[in-house]
């Protein structure tokens, strides 16, 4: 860990509390999954100690609850008729379960994210900045096969955003 300038505690050598990284883990029986010690360690010294996890196309996503509360905020200004808005409540809001940590580092993964997810035995953890996600490894092989393919095209497309 590296101290801020400011006091504060900032997490790994570049200095900004990020989810970086992947990492491959198992789903217990009960669907408990341990979380990476430089994930929690992002989340104990940052934001509170605990987890939403909702679903997002094949896979899972984990949030820190003030990150979380930021997309709350947001969609509160949503029109409450318009379809497209409703959708995506329905889908990604009415999806989040808050999950926090036993005193063995894990979080149990509701069985109905679990099933959305096709997850089974073995997970994939991807940093994703401000977030992470939980794929199953099958799927995520699978995905990065296509992304392979399609990341020329869509590196053309990052370049013209300047990146």
């Amino acid at each position: 860990m590296v101290k801020s300038g400011n006091g504060g505690v900032k997490v790994g050598i570049l200095g900004q509390p990020y989810f970086r990284g992947q990492s491959i883990h198992k789903l217990d029986a009960k669907g408990r999954l341990r979380i990476p010690t430089k994930f929690r360690d992002v989340l104990q010294n940052n934001y509170t100690d605990a987890l939403i996890v909702t679903i997002m196309g094949q896979c899972l996503v984990a949030y820190p609850p003030e990150s979380w509360n930021r997309i709350e905020a947001k969609v509160l200004d949503f029109s409450q008729v318009e379809p497209e808005q409703r959708a995506f409540v329905r889908y990604f809001i009415s999806s989040a379960e808050e999950c926090e940590f036993d005193k063995n580092g894990r979080i149990l993964i509701p069985p109905v994210l679990r099933q959305r997810a096709g997850l089974d035995q073995e997970v994939l953890l991807a940093g994703m900045l401000t977030s992470f996600e939980i794929w199953s490894k099958a799927t995520w092989d699978k995905h990065m096969e296509w992304d392979e393919g399609y990341y020329q095209q869509v590196a053309k497309h990052i370049a013209a955003a300047g990146l």
